[in-house]
């Protein structure tokens, strides 16, 4: 790597400061889309990372505006362009996959909306040596690393920051919103309900791998009045994954802090782009990358089921009204979320576990569909994508009811490729490969009573 100078701890907490949280007026708009990409005549047959290579190159080859990359598994991944609003933003990304998918189809393949791989356990198929080092990391933890990084999707939604005075559409409101939220928007598109064609027990597969996994850097930061503050002290006591190199190992020394390496400088002293490249290793449920990554939603089954969870998140954050009602509607959540972090308070794992059939998250998810198909049209959005909202809702919300109900009973009726219907995992059964050992009794005790503040 080329040298570069080394910078000092309270020059890094104030870069951190400068750019996890750009504020302003909620102008833009961004989404980042996974899919699974699969043998477009038998998904259960994995797909070669010869086969992988190739869709790679002539993907790469189209005229597209979303960034092209692909995930340690062979996941495709588009991520638009900041859009000036969710019209702009759907058009762009609808233009880019109706080149993306018969270019897909003419290599023979296909592209699925499965929050977590349904037919095969996790298989790495790129070899940088960042994801050589992090799966090494996240073995350390077990299973649940692996299937992470080779066998999930998701919907990830990007808005701005808000403004930097209280109100609405602010920053504090906007970060505390986020992560009450998030748990709805878990329940109401949870689509991964099975992991090598056997039933987990968990409607989002996907949100409980990621809840297994090291806990510093996959759980939320501290509540608290000050959302910079908090993600400053998180990232900086954050374990270092890896110590990028240009003629060895990246491995990083076991237990190293980002705070220690820099006080240390050890193993070489740290560079200010060492800390952007460890923030790019950090995965909570909302990441600030001056504006805020909402990473909890499910891929969703369908060419355009995406476009829902898209609208929805924006109705509920950039239109003002909509924002005010979301934030009471879902204030009271905060109560059964206690003060565990997410993904592994009480409130996240109702919604991994039951998603709508948990009686508060149905009545909550109601409420915030109701205020989003309102606010749609005052944002602009087309009588389709309103359309596509009532009919999710009416669907789904209103039945208490999940995309993962429909893959769990083998009713995907969208050119959706599902597993055969799956037969129910035996009690005491040991989970599929590449999933977490999580017990019932374990996940019980999680959601005792009165545990949620040990």
């Amino acid at each position: 790597m080329p040298a570069r100078p080394a910078v000092t701890e309270a020059e890094l907490e104030a870069h951190l400061r400068g750019i996890c949280f750009k504020t302003g007026p909620p102008r833009q708009i961004g989404v980042e889309l996974e899919w699974l990409v699969h043998d477009a005549r038998n998904p259960r047959c994995p797909v070669d990372p010869v086969r992988h290579r190739e869709a790679a190159a002539a993907l790469r080859t189209l005229p597209l505006r979303s960034a092209l990359t692909f995930e340690p598994g062979g996941q495709l991944e588009l991520s638009s362009l900041p859009a000036t609003s969710l019209t702009a933003c759907i058009e762009a990304v609808s233009a880019d996959l109706a080149l993306v998918r018969p270019a897909m189809r003419e290599l023979g393949l296909g592209m699925a909306g499965h929050g977590h791989n349904p037919w095969h356990p996790p298989r790495r198929v790129l070899t940088d040596p960042r994801y050589a080092t992090m799966e090494a990391y996240f073995d350390r933890w077990g299973a649940a690393g692996r299937s992470m990084m080779c066998g999930t999707a998701s919907v990830q939604v990007c808005v701005d920051a808000g403004h930097e005075e209280p109100g609405p559409l602010g920053l504090g409101r906007r970060w505390r919103l986020a992560h009450l939220l998030g748990a709805v928007l878990v329940a109401a598109f949870a689509n991964s309900p099975v992991s090598e064609g056997c039933p987990t027990g968990y409607r989002s597969t996907r949100q409980l791998v990621w809840s297994q996994m090291d806990p510093a850097r996959t759980l939320a930061p501290p509540d608290g009045p000050d959302p910079r503050t908090a993600w400053v002290g998180y990232v900086l006591d954050a374990p270092v994954m890896c110590v990028r190199s240009d003629d060895g190992p990246w491995d990083a020394p076991e237990g190293l802090t980002f705070r220690d390496w820099v006080r240390t400088g050890a193993p070489r002293p740290p560079t200010r782009e060492d800390l952007d490249y460890h923030v790019t290793t950090l995965f909570p449920p909302v990441r600030p990358r001056g504006h805020l990554e909402l990473r909890m939603i499910d891929a969703q089954p369908g060419d355009g089921g995406w476009i829902v969870p898209l609208a929805v998140t924006a109705a509920l954050f950039d239109d003002p009204e909509a924002a005010e009602s979301a934030y009471r509607v879902v204030k009271p959540l905060a109560e059964t979320a206690g003060t565990r972090p997410a993904p592994r308070n009480p409130l996240w794992r109702h919604a991994t576990r039951g998603a709508l059939t948990d009686p508060e998250l149905h009545a909550t998810a109601l409420a915030c569909f109701t205020i989003a198909q309102e606010a749609l049209p005052r944002l602009g959005a087309s009588a389709e994508v309103t359309g596509a909202v009532a009919r999710f809702a009416e669907r789904y919300v209103a039945r208490g009811r999940c995309p993962a109900d429909d893959l769990l009973e083998g009713a995907y009726t969208d050119g959706e490729p599902a597993p055969a219907t799956p037969p129910p995992r035996p009690a005491g059964a040991a989970p599929p490969t590449g999933l977490p050992a999580a017990t019932d009794a374990a996940y019980e005790d999680e959601l005792t009573p009165g545990k949620d503040s040990q």
